[in-house]
């Protein structure tokens, strides 16, 4: 899974936040164009059909482990994005219970793996279940704007931790904003 740009233009002085200045790589978004989905607060996971994958980045100048996939190379900060085996994770004990309480097929694809042990469950998840990013619940945006766009992402999580929204093009293209992109007032 290739890293997904963010829609607005981070701020210069303090990068964990962003502007109101759109991104242009994302001015798609602000178009209209593209589905808004919720963004889970998880450990991306892949299946291939035949292995489970573990989403990896890889410092600059680090090794990379065993098996590792290479998916991309952050030009910015030298990381790398890949995958390796999921029986390397950190995470693999809690992906085989969610494998175990889940069903007893899984499609190819990208899933979340969410759960008490898992980023301190932001979710809010009882146990540990896998999300297919493909069945990503819809959210309804009131407008494309950066006080809409906003307000609907911090409501979000304050109800119910949703980490934020990724916009699906028809095309592939993706670009996320997560609510600890936003300064709070």
């Amino acid at each position: 899974m290739r890293k997904i740009p963010t829609i607005f233009v981070r701020d210069d002085n303090d990068r964990r936040f962003v502007t109101s200045r759109p991104h242009p790589d994302c001015d798609w978004v602000f178009r209209g164009e593209g589905v808004p989905t919720r963004k889970y607060d998880g450990t991306c996971t892949m299946y291939d059909a035949e292995r489970w994958w573990a989403r990896r980045e890889v410092g600059a100048g680090r090794p990379v482990p065993e098996d590792f996939v290479l998916v991309q190379t952050d030009e910015t900060t030298g990381k790398r994005v890949g995958w390796e085996p999921i029986e390397r994770s950190p995470f693999a004990k809690f992906h085989a219970e969610a494998l175990r309480d889940g069903p007893a097929y899984w499609a190819a694809g990208t899933y979340e793996l969410v759960g008490p042990k898992v980023n301190g469950n932001p979710e809010r998840t009882p146990g540990h279940r896998l999300i297919e990013h493909a069945t990503a619940a819809k959210v309804d945006l009131p407008a494309r704007t950066f006080d809409a766009i906003r307000a609907a992402v911090l409501a979000a999580r304050d109800i119910d931790g949703c980490e934020g929204i990724v916009f699906h093009h028809d095309d592939g293209r993706m670009a996320k904003i997560k609510a600890r992109d936003f300064r709070r007032d």
